[in-house]
């Protein structure tokens, strides 16, 4: 049985996010899991800004978290890996969005749209803004806030 692990660590814009998201095969996909702190608290929308959370949660194409420009960080990620050229919101690497509880997040979900093998030396990133699942090609989930390579255990 195939395994796989992402160490997340913040970047300029959340330096106390940490944790890691764990992915295992399973019959017919992949059981994933992913547990983080530090994340900033909820903050909603006004009219000159998006919110802040609940958090977009992606594969994205490469594992490069080269940290680069601290104002707009990880863009050596790309974007989000969609090996199936699908339109946003079914893209292999969306995720659901993670939420911060005292910035806590613990979340479990399977996915039938990739195996570990698949995605080994690919980066997960959390996201500023929820992601709307939608808008294309990376549903509008703002800044990247941490960044993980995943990496076969």
């Amino acid at each position: 049985m195939a395994k796989a692990y992402a160490a997340i660590k913040g970047g300029p814009l959340a330096p106390n996010i940490n944790g890691g998201v764990y992915f295992m095969d399973v019959p017919g996909g992949t059981h994933v899991c992913v547990m983080v702190n530090g994340l900033p608290s909820y903050k909603p929308a006004t009219a000159n800004s998006q919110p802040i959370g609940p958090h977009g949660f992606h594969i994205h194409e490469f594992g490069n978290c080269t940290v680069g420009d601290p104002k707009d960080p990880f863009k050596a990620v790309g974007n989000h890996w969609n090996p199936t050229k699908q339109p946003h919101g079914n893209h292999a690497g969306d995720f659901p969005v993670l939420f911060s509880n005292a910035g806590t997040s613990m979340m479990c979900f399977f996915t039938n749209k990739f195996k570990v093998r698949d995605i080994i030396g690919k980066s997960v990133v959390i996201h500023e803004n929820p992601d709307d699942y939608r808008t294309q090609p990376a549903g509008n989930s703002g800044k990247k806030l941490a960044c993980g390579v995943i990496r076969e255990m």
